[in-house]
């Protein structure tokens, strides 16, 4: 069937006068995507993390392998025949990349399996590039911006991050960094730079315009060369290049990078990156990325945008970045009046040294409507209920942060941008992470918006939740099974096809959340036992509130 198959798209193509050499890179998207949410809820019945998320990557990849292996075999058949090359296949997103003549289009575009076949092409996912050189401090500076989230109070606790990995997706590391040393992934022999350049596809991920390299300071910069800028200086950076020395790439790249840092146990991904105004296929591909992120267990911290003034040009319910346009793992309280879909990302804004939202800080809402596989978060100006997504989520400093230099390997630059202020969450997520490191994306989020300095008085389109406090968040980081003061929670039955009774002495109250922390229902009650009931099939996350605190369990409805 596939030999007949080639012959007549060979056929086809010699009757159209196909050129010899492939002249475009296309996407193959395939109509076959996951369906993240229930990934998510079948991966919750493993208890471990990483076995969660091996669950999800296997699912992933039996997928696309099933659901690709025919095209597959037609486009090696057809690179054979000089009509395609360059064939990479994906399963965080299931598609497939290649370049190849554009006649070849036509002929994949009919498959029954395959949404659509587009054309590449290139943006600018990284703007900020304006570097101004910072004098080197006196051995005892820590920079201003982490002193505004209150940083060193956490260091006081004894949490730096310390055993936590961070993928840093972006243009690079300086690897030489005085401030870096020892803070860089063991990659062994197969990764020997601490990570991969997925733009020129080689083991050099080196950072060739500066910004990679000053957001990696701001996470986990040590202050070996006189000034502390690392929130996080325990952590562990990957350095995963995407784009080149102008800050440009594709999906493709950005895809791959995810993969990578999900195959190789990144507990969290940096993302200080964005493509503006991308077309409804390409934001299909971004969020189904992002949603099979929180399937796997993994958190994101993505930038908002620096277009806040550009309005005229990409006005609001346009103006934020994507990733940075998807929904976070936790719903607000603000946003359910209108409720949609989550993922894996956390979308960053920026303030100055006095709290004031940056010039250039990106203006949400975002909206969903253009995604018809998604049609959620509707946006209509003015309306109280159809008020778009939220964004960003939180916000943090963003204005003269004083960072590593990638041009020596002991300078300091200051730089501008919302991709200076997502690190500072992407950090603390480590410090958060490094004194428990069993948080989900959902606690994560919730725990970072629930604490944040409120700077208006609901979650808004400027400041989200409010500024980043990151001795808050970690000091709200309770979430274990058995509280710390030895009590326990019974729950029967549990599973339970039915209802379920929750019995513990000095009980408050009782909260229900799905996997993606929205709040179903809570059950307040002076008693010592209460029933949960009407629940749909499926994993639940159960909060008891008592007068010594919150105990977390997880509750399954057959």
């Amino acid at each position: 069937m596939k030999k007949a198959l080639i012959i007549t798209i060979v056929l086809c193509l010699s009757l159209i006068g196909l050129s010899a050499a492939p002249i475009t890179k296309v996407i193959i998207l395939f109509s076959e995507q996951s369906n993240a949410t229930a990934l998510l809820h079948e991966a919750s019945y493993y208890r471990d993390k990483q076995e969660q998320r091996n669950y999800v990557i296997n699912a992933l990849k039996q997928q696309s392998f099933d659901s690709q292996s025919e095209i597959l075999g037609i486009l090696e058949d057809l690179q054979h025949q000089g009509m395609v090359d360059d064939i990479e296949s994906y399963w965080l997103v299931n598609c497939i990349s290649c370049t190849a003549d554009p006649s070849v289009i036509p002929l994949l575009e009919q498959r029954r399996e395959v949404i659509t076949v587009y054309r590449v092409e290139e943006a600018q996912w990284i703007f900020e590039d304006e570097a101004i050189p910072a004098s080197r401090g006196d051995g005892r500076e820590i920079t201003q911006n982490l002193l505004q989230v209150n940083a060193p109070e956490v260091w006081a606790q004894g949490y730096t991050g310390a055993g936590i990995l961070i993928a840093l997706i972006d243009t690079g590391v300086r690897l030489d960094h005085a401030d870096l040393e020892g803070r860089l992934w063991d990659g062994g022999s197969e990764y020997p730079n601490h990570g991969y350049d997925f733009y020129y596809h080689d083991n050099d991920p080196s950072d060739d315009r500066g910004h990679g390299t000053h957001v990696a300071g701001t996470i986990c910069g040590t202050g070996a060369s006189g000034s502390q800028t690392g929130i996080a200086p325990g952590a562990t950076i990957m350095a995963l290049k995407a784009f080149n020395n102008e800050g440009v790439g594709d999906e493709t790249n950005w895809v791959a990078a995810m993969q990578f840092a999900l195959e190789h146990g990144a507990d969290l991904m940096n993302m200080s990156l964005g493509r503006p105004q991308p077309d409804a296929v390409q934001k299909l591909m971004m969020r189904q990325a992002c949603d099979n992120t929180l399937a796997a267990g993994v958190v994101v911290a993505a930038c908002a945008g620096n277009i806040r003034q550009m309005q005229f040009m990409v006005p609001v319910p346009y103006n934020i970045y994507t990733p940075g346009d998807c929904p976070p793992p936790h719903l607000h309280e603000d946003q359910l009046v209108n409720a949609g879909g989550t993922s894996c990302v956390i979308c960053v804004g920026a303030v100055d040294s006095n709290n004031n939202i940056a010039q250039f800080s990106s203006q949400g809402p975002s909206q969903w409507t253009d995604v018809a596989a998604y049609n959620d978060y509707p946006y209509t100006s003015g309306s109280t209920t159809e008020i778009g997504l939220i964004r960003p989520d939180i916000c943090a400093p963003g204005v003269q942060i004083k960072s590593l230099d990638y041009n020596t390997t002991n300078g300091y630059t200051l730089m501008d941008g919302t991709s200076m202020a997502t690190p500072l969450v992407a950090g603390t997520i480590a410090l958060m992470l490094s004194k428990n490191p069993n948080l989900t994306p959902a606690q994560i989020d919730e725990i970072l918006e629930r604490t944040a300095q409120p700077l208006t008085p609901h979650k808004s389109n400027d400041f989200g939740a409010g500024l980043l406090d990151a001795l808050a968040a970690v000091n709200s980081v309770n979430y274990t099974e058995v509280h710390e003061n030895g009590q326990t929670v019974t729950i029967y039955p549990n599973p339970s096809a039915s209802n379920f009774t929750v019995a513990m002495d000095g009980m408050l109250s009782v909260s229900v959340f799905t996997l993606e922390g929205r709040l179903l229902k809570t059950i307040n009650t002076q008693s010592d036992e209460c029933r949960i009931e009407g629940l749909s099939n499926g994993v639940y996350i159960l909060k008891t509130h008592t007068r010594d605190g919150i105990l977390v369990n997880k509750i399954v409805k057959m």
